[in-house]
């Protein structure tokens, strides 16, 4: 316990699909995305502990830990499970194609590289997730000639393109996602679903994979 702060026994530090979201959806480092990324490299959920916060927050001032997980959980980034929850069991080709299909209202979804080659897909014919993978690739090409405009002029900072239709609904989105040196980008056709722990599943499988430990 420290100043107004208080750390409830017995939980497990989780992020929320949110908070995989906001870790993951840029390529800038703050202190709450430092944390959330250091979380989704640990193997198994870690104990709501002052010893683990000041770990994964790489800080050893116990109120500022207080004051980083509070802001975290003020935004709805992190909760707290009751029970510990193991990274998901299974070869990450395995892992993929069953946690996207929990990602699109009608399941139609795939993961990209930044190359433009999917690495999986649930709903789309080969042909045309070879398209949208390609297309996702040309789009992330657009947006760096014009990250200056889009953010600085017109303060538009989410990465994120899509393909509407005359009311403004989204037809087909396509989402990057930031693990360390690595872009890959989830394209969905229709609404998506990111608010699943299926979500944050498929980020923390693609951190274990790819990222390394940020100092």
């Amino acid at each position: 316990m420290s100043g107004d702060y208080s750390l409830t026994e017995g939980l497990y530090l989780y992020p929320t699909p949110a908070g995989a979201y906001y870790a993951v959806c840029s390529m800038e480092t703050d202190k709450p995305r430092q944390f959330l990324r250091r979380l989704l490299l640990q193997p198994q959920t870690p104990a709501l502990t002052l010893d683990n916060l000041q770990d994964l927050m790489n800080h050893d001032d116990p109120e500022k830990c207080f004051e980083l997980l509070h802001h975290c959980q003020k935004l709805r980034w992190i909760q707290g499970v009751a029970e510990p929850i193991e990274y998901p069991i299974g070869s990450l080709e395995s892992l993929l194609p069953q946690l996207l299909s929990k990602l699109s209202e009608n399941g139609k979804v795939l993961l990209a590289e930044k190359q433009g080659f999917y690495l999986a897909t649930h709903g789309f014919p080969h042909e045309v997730a070879e398209e949208l993978s390609a297309l996702s690739a040309e789009i992330a090409t657009v947006h760096d000639r014009r990250a200056g405009l889009l953010a600085n002029n017109m303060g538009l900072m989410s990465q994120a393109w899509s393909i509407v239709d005359v009311f403004g609904n989204s037809e087909v989105g396509f989402w990057p996602l930031f693990i360390s040196n690595n872009r890959f980008v989830i394209a969905v056709y229709g609404i998506p679903h990111f608010n699943q722990p299926e979500f944050v599943s498929l980020v923390w499988a693609l951190s274990i994979r790819y990222a390394t430990k940020e100092s």
